[in-house]
């Protein structure tokens, strides 16, 4: 009988290791992964066999890529910085969500479109800025073109966004091609979008060159633009996320509710509806809202009676005296300018609720 007792104590770890929901690991790890390339590849937990490969073989495009990590991350928290799930990172956690994205929501789908356009972006600037040896600027932008505005000659360094796309695709889909379950289809439909929202600001800049600047030649070149538009873009896709289902087959989606459009290459997929992410959550990933900021004024996502989720929240007036460095306006004598901000804080006890906004 201990013998009995003994066995099911030494079975019952990894009962619960194979009952319990797994967060896979994932590459976005890798902007908390220093030290060599080898290290690196070796030590980011949850890349596939063809991640690795890449890994290293190219050690420099992996080091871009890590940087650009924080980069769609901070875009990723600007765009969500004012709803209850506000895009937070997990420092310990391999997967830097958290359980989160275990639900195939809307949420989960701009992370995977906006993690992938980081990609993008990361390398493609990498290759313009000659950090990477398997890339430099785009070599088909050469000789003379024509454009609404008469000809011109490309010069310059256009970006290689080409290449950018094709490497984020090899690397970043890799582990969703292995899988051929719902979700993987779903991510490597939202990868892609990611990586169009991307190309689809990619402009073109031109210098005039002649007398007086009478531009009777050009030199003109692509360059991606600033990469909040990727992000302003892919929020409003978020926005207008579609709902779908399998297919009958298995091979794709169809929308969930007929009233609604088919969903385009551009535009990005969702299976689960969202958590309200009011209260913390583990099952859900959730946070939730206590200690963030709230605005009184406001009747959007960030207003008080949204983000405390109508648990109510008290208000405190606050006086701070700042020097404002005016100029255009002198201050009374002895005195400096003053900025008046209030705070507000919730009822619920324990649940703390702080923002600021000029008087």
């Amino acid at each position: 009988m201990n013998a009995c007792l003994v066995g099911i104590w030494l079975w019952l770890p990894l009962l619960f290791t194979w009952l319990s929901p797994e967060v896979s690991s994932s590459w976005w790890y890798m902007r908390a992964t220093s030290g060599s390339s080898r290290v690196m590849c070796d030590n980011v937990p949850g890349l596939v066999s063809h991640q690795r490969q890449l890994c290293h073989r190219h050690p420099d495009v992996m080091r871009a890529i890590g940087l650009g990590v924080t980069e769609w991350t901070m875009e990723c928290q600007h765009q969500f910085r004012q709803h209850r799930w506000n895009c937070n990172t997990l420092d310990r956690d391999h997967s830097l969500f958290g359980r989160v994205l275990l639900r195939s929501s809307r949420e989960s789908a701009f992370v995977y479109a906006i993690s992938s356009a980081g990609v993008v972006f990361a390398i493609t600037r990498a290759c313009s800025q000659g950090e990477l040896k398997s890339c430099s600027c785009d070599p088909k932008k050469k000789g003379t073109a024509k454009d609404n505005k008469g000809t011109f000659d490309w010069g310059g360094c256009s970006d290689n966004i080409d290449y950018g796309i094709k490497f984020a695709r090899a690397f970043v889909d890799a582990k969703e091609r292995k899988g051929k379950d719902a979700r993987a289809l779903m991510n490597l439909h939202n990868n892609r979008a990611g990586r169009k929202a991307v190309k689809r600001f990619l402009k073109q800049e031109c210098k005039c060159h002649g007398v007086s600047g009478s531009c009777t030649l050009r030199t003109c070149w692509l360059a991606m633009a600033d990469f909040r538009k990727t992000g302003n873009y892919l929020w409003r896709k978020y926005n207008g996320a579609i709902q779908v289902v399998m297919n009958q087959d298995g091979t794709g989606f169809t929308v969930a509710n007929k009233r609604f459009k088919k969903p385009t290459k551009n535009d990005l997929v969702y299976f689960e509806n969202s958590p309200d992410y009011c209260i913390r959550d583990r099952d859900a990933g959730s946070l939730g809202t206590a200690g963030r900021v709230c605005n009184l004024t406001s009747r959007g996502m960030d207003s008080c009676e949204v983000m405390c989720c109508g648990r109510g929240y008290d208000t405190s007036h606050i006086t701070r005296k700042t020097k404002c460095e005016c100029k255009a306006q002198k201050a009374r004598a002895g005195q400096p300018p003053t900025v008046t901000t209030h705070s507000f804080q919730s009822k619920k006890p324990g649940f703390k609720m702080e923002g600021t906004a000029s008087a």
